[in-house]
């Protein structure tokens, strides 16, 4: 029985690289074959009686009777095979731990402490050990698909091996036949063709009419093994295919036995005490909050009084913005009285030139009127 360790999981590319490696050596032509395996074609070559149509017909047949036993035997192994309920089993954990969280742990609302509802640690305390019965149920499910899956990876390595020997044995038997239908092509036919056309007898054009017949039967026979060789190549990887299968799902079992199981129980676990530590680190943070609010206030209520105060100390007997004020308004009322005087006295002066242009014109019309007079006097 295979191991844990000995499973190895490989890839569709990997398993179709170790078929084509292995199965490269066994497609050579019979020229190019190893000394032994060219005694194993020459072995088969003597089994063909090219007159006995019989020996034509059943060549390579036993090699055809392994095919099916082999056949039968993965078809037996696929109706008892039971992957199945291991995914349906590692879907039921995945789903009964999914549905278990650390959500239960939340506190109960109001109508849950007015109904008096129980400790949410107690619940989950309870539900746990309900889940913890469950999982281990299910992985006592998961550890005989486990065993059955392993006994099936050893199997298909015995199916694997009992088919490339078929293969194998398969590929002789093609190479014995390709080497008869080229001795027939090249030796027996054309030898018997001279003798045909050489002599008038009909016995003999009737031997090479039949020997004709039975090599076109021979290079039917070897062409159907050919494709018996294919299917049974496309086989090889598939058994690789299927076997990575069960590796896969062995592996994914080993994993979540291993470790989700042991994480899932140490993540609740850690849920428990945190909760717990919660709770009271609430209580220590409502005091610290409580405490924080008082300092906050206090240095707030502190910070405005002191800014107050100082304003007020640090102000001088005048605001430097009123001093300026008051000496603008100052200068400006200096300034404004000396613009005034200065008018005033262009004024004056300017008054004092029209009073002596008054002045000046009355003394003119004065005159004047004297002398009109002087002249009418003396008329008198």
């Amino acid at each position: 029985m295979a191991t844990e360790t000995d499973v190895q999981v490989i890839t569709a590319t990997d398993a179709a690289a170790i078929v084509q490696q292995t199965i490269k050596g066994a497609l050579v032509p019979y020229t190019e074959a190893t000394p032994d395996r060219q005694s194993r074609i020459q072995d088969l070559m003597n089994e063909i009686d090219i007159a006995d149509s019989n020996s034509i017909i059943f060549f390579g047949s036993k090699a055809q009777e392994q095919l099916t036993t082999i056949s039968d035997q993965m078809l037996e192994g696929v109706r008892n095979k039971d992957v199945g309920p291991a995914g349906g089993a590692l879907n039921e954990m995945v789903a009964t731990m999914r549905g278990f969280g650390v959500d239960d742990l939340e506190e109960p609302g109001f109508f849950g402490k007015l109904f008096g509802a129980a400790n949410p640690v107690v619940q989950f305390l309870q539900r746990y050990e309900d889940v913890r019965k469950q999982i281990d149920s299910i992985s006592n499910k998961l550890d005989g698909h486990k065993t059955k899956l392993l006994t099936d990876i050893v199997s298909l390595d015995r199916l694997y091996d009992a088919n490339l020997d078929y293969f194998h044995t398969l590929a002789d038997y093609i190479a014995a036949g390709d080497e008869k239908l080229r001795e027939l092509d090249e030796d027996i036919l054309p030898k018997l063709q001279k003798e045909a056309e050489a002599s008038s007898e009909m016995l003999k054009a009737q031997e090479l009419r039949d020997l004709r017949a039975s090599r076109d039967d021979l290079e039917r026979r070897v062409h159907d093994l050919k494709l018996t060789r294919q299917v049974t190549m496309q086989s090889l990887p598939s058994i690789r295919l299927v076997q990575e299968n069960d590796k896969a799902l062995v592996n994914k079992i080993n994993s979540v036995m291993a470790n989700t199981i042991p994480l899932w129980r140490n993540q609740l676990a850690q849920a428990v005490t945190i909760h717990r530590s919660r709770e009271a680190g609430e209580s220590l943070k409502e005091a610290t909050d409580l405490t924080n609010e008082l300092l906050m206030s206090n240095a707030e209520n502190l910070k405005e009084a002191n800014a107050e105060v100082r304003q007020q100390i640090e102000r001088g007997i005048f605001d430097i913005e009123a001093v300026k004020k008051a000496n603008g308004l100052l200068v400006a009322t200096i300034e404004e009285s000396l613009q005034i005087a200065d008018e005033g006295k262009r004024n004056r002066a300017e008054a004092e030139k029209e009073l002596v242009a008054c002045e000046t014109e009355l003394k003119n019309v004065l005159s004047a009127a004297r002398s009109r007079v002087q002249p009418g006097t003396a008329n008198l």
